[in-house]
């Protein structure tokens, strides 16, 4: 039985523990760089999956003395694609954002922009009326306006004799 004389390694490959590619290595590399080219061309992705992901929403959130206040832009969306959910610790938006024109694929240089379903939930810094809350949208930014619990505020109740 024939030993292969293995080639000595380099200071750079013993530091870190690298190897030299054969030229065998060399071309399965090659192959697969170029099999990957070719599906990302053709919009193939042998990783991707079917499913259709939510698109999800920065938000800013801050308070004023009475209110917590969120806002969100939503451009391109219509008011009656929005869904609004409060409860006293949580907000939910949710939405959809349609596109109006049907471009190919093949057709695009750049694709950045977010079309389809979103949603946001986050919990909210400090309980608040949930009946009371307001949402407004001037030029594509939603502001929500939600009032604080007031836990200080006292009411007097008066007994009423039966």
């Amino acid at each position: 039985m024939a030993m292969k004389k293995e080639k000595k390694r380099s200071f750079f490959e013993r530091i870190s523990g690298g190897m030299r590619l054969t030229d065998e290595d060399a071309k399965t590399e090659e192959v697969e760089t170029r099999i990957q080219a070719r599906e990302e061309s053709e919009g193939t992705d042998p990783w991707a999956t079917e499913e259709e992901t939510e698109g999800e929403l920065a938000l800013d959130v801050y308070q004023t003395p009475s209110d917590i206040i969120v806002q969100t832009f939503v451009a391109g969306v219509r008011p009656e694609d929005l869904e609004i959910n409060i409860t006293r610790d949580m907000l939910t938006i949710r939405g959809k954002r349609q596109e109006s024109q049907t471009v190919r694929e093949g057709d695009f240089f750049s694709r950045e922009l977010y079309w389809g379903s979103f949603s946001r939930s986050v919990s909210l810094p400090q309980e608040v009326q949930p009946d009371e809350a307001e949402a407004m949208e001037r030029h594509g930014l939603l502001t929500i306006k939600l009032p604080k619990v007031d836990k200080n505020k006292r009411s007097h109740v008066k007994v009423k004799s039966v």
